[in-house]
């Protein structure tokens, strides 16, 4: 028998009793409806991180530490870097650094706490520093309102919304969710255009030892009590950019809600411990800094400069080194979500079999009609493969349909509801080819495994007993 004639027999006996290939392909719609929908917003993370990362240049950023350092344990194992002596990431270093192959930028880790004030507002935060060249990449290279540094000794500053807000100012030409004010029911704020926070002049203050107070108190062998010999400096600086309320500090994993030039950082006075790193160090100057960013031109330098840095006998940290990580937790969770669509599956191909094995029943005397006219017990397996195939072909597409609409749905669901909170609107779901063709063919492949006993129990039908039957 010729598959045209298989082919053609086995859409007259679906359609036959349409109603109930209809039944038995619903229940397959909902299986690959709620499979796709499951595996899609798993999917539909991982790629939001990844393209989160590379939109912020994530994958081309290499973290500098001296020696080995355990992340797991960084204090025991930095310590026992500094036993065993470790390359100093001084200034020699950092040109070395910048003569490797692939190198863009390389700029130490800068930071310090400070306290910023304009008008009546004022924020305790951690002070950054960075070169004006990191402006090439995001989201220093795209800032929503002014410019980034052009030196690296302007007496300037770069803040953050989340900063402004902290000093009671809000930004007229920002969009403002709806329902954010509910969350600020008791603040007061200050709602200025960004024009008239670019240029104004913002108060920096830092603590420094106050060495007199203290070396008198040495001289006259007192213990000191009560407040600490230390007193405040402070530095104006100038704002000539505003970060966006999410973006940069956070999203780098810098830390720090204000960004300055590295040479004005040098300028201003300040405590020379800023992070445990430093204590680690020894905090002095000839400690050396206690990290290194580095920036190479593309994924593709990655992992020779990599090499190069760890030649030198330094520890790196980069988002790649994690990445397979990252992407083994979501191919458990992608397997998590898809249990569910794959339970309902299973249930809907138990009831492709007991559609047919019904059908059978119904058709043993057509069975028979077949065997006796030359019909092989390969024939009639073909025929209830491809009405199994069918059925699990109708329920793949129309499946994909419904898990399409389920995901649009309930992206607008979600998006609904947290924008009131302030977080910007994204596509929760993603459907990449795999995972559409993937669907498809799942549901082709457990339809046939559910036709497999009733095209066996068909075969072996008696042709002369099918014959007699009424």
């Amino acid at each position: 028998m010729r598959f045209g004639d298989v082919g053609r027999l086995a859409l007259e006996n679906l359609w036959r009793t349409r109603l109930r290939t209809v039944l038995t392909t619903l229940g397959v719609i909902i299986g690959i409806g709620a499979l796709v929908s499951m595996v899609s917003f798993g999917s539909g993370i991982q790629h939001n991180v990844a393209s989160e990362f590379r939109q912020l240049e994530l994958f081309t950023l290499i973290q500098v530490l001296p020696g080995d350092i355990d992340m797991s344990d960084p204090v025991a194992s930095g310590m026992q870097a500094m036993e065993e002596g470790v390359v100093t990431l001084d200034d020699e270093t950092i040109r070395a650094l910048e003569a490797i192959p692939g190198v863009k930028l390389v700029y130490p880790e800068v930071t310090f706490p400070a306290r910023l004030a304009l008008d009546d507002g004022a924020s305790q935060t951690t002070v950054r520093a960075l070169p004006a060249a990191i402006s090439e990449f995001k989201p220093f290279s795209e800032l929503p309102y002014g410019r980034f540094f052009e030196s690296d000794d302007e007496l300037s500053i770069v803040v953050s919304q989340r900063l402004l807000e902290d000093l009671g100012i809000r930004l007229t030409d920002v969009p403002e969710p709806a329902g954010r004010a509910r969350e600020d029911t008791t603040v007061i704020y200050r709602m200025l255009h960004s024009d008239e926070v670019l240029g104004r002049k913002l108060t920096l203050s830092t603590s420094v030892v106050d060495a007199a107070a203290l070396m008198q108190s040495v001289a006259r062998f007192e213990i000191p009590s009560g407040d600490l010999p230390v007193r405040e400096e402070v530095t104006e600086l100038t704002i000539v950019g505003i970060l966006e309320r999410s973006g940069g500090f956070t999203s780098l994993g810098l830390g720090g809600r204000a960004i300055v030039p590295p040479e004005t950082a040098e300028r201003i006075p300040r405590l020379a411990i800023s992070s445990v790193w430093d204590l680690i160090g020894g905090g002095g100057e000839d400690s050396g800094y206690t990290s290194v960013s580095v920036r190479v031109g593309s994924m593709q330098d990655l992992d020779a400069a990599q090499e190069e840095i760890e030649a030198l006998g330094l520890s790196t940290v980069t988002i790649a080194d994690h990445l397979e990580d990252v992407r083994n937790a979501f191919v458990v969770m992608d397997a998590l979500l898809g249990a569910v669509g794959t339970i309902a599956l299973l249930v809907a191909g138990l009831g492709i079999a007991n559609t047919m094995v019904t059908s059978i029943l119904e058709r043993t005397r057509e069975i028979g009609v077949m065997k006796a006219i030359g019909g092989g017990e390969w024939d009639i397996r073909r025929i209830f493969f491809v009405e199994a195939a069918a059925i699990g072909l109708m329920g793949g597409i129309l499946g994909l349909v419904l898990g399409w609409l389920v995901t649009r749905l309930a992206n607008v669901i979600a998006n609904a509801y947290i924008r009131p909170y302030g977080v910007e609107p994204t596509d929760l779901f993603h459907m990449p080819l795999w995972l559409i063709l993937g669907a498809v063919a799942f549901a082709v492949v457990v339809s046939l495994l559910a036709g497999i006993y009733p095209a066996a129990r068909a075969a072996r039908v008696d042709p002369v007993t099918a014959l007699r039957h009424d």
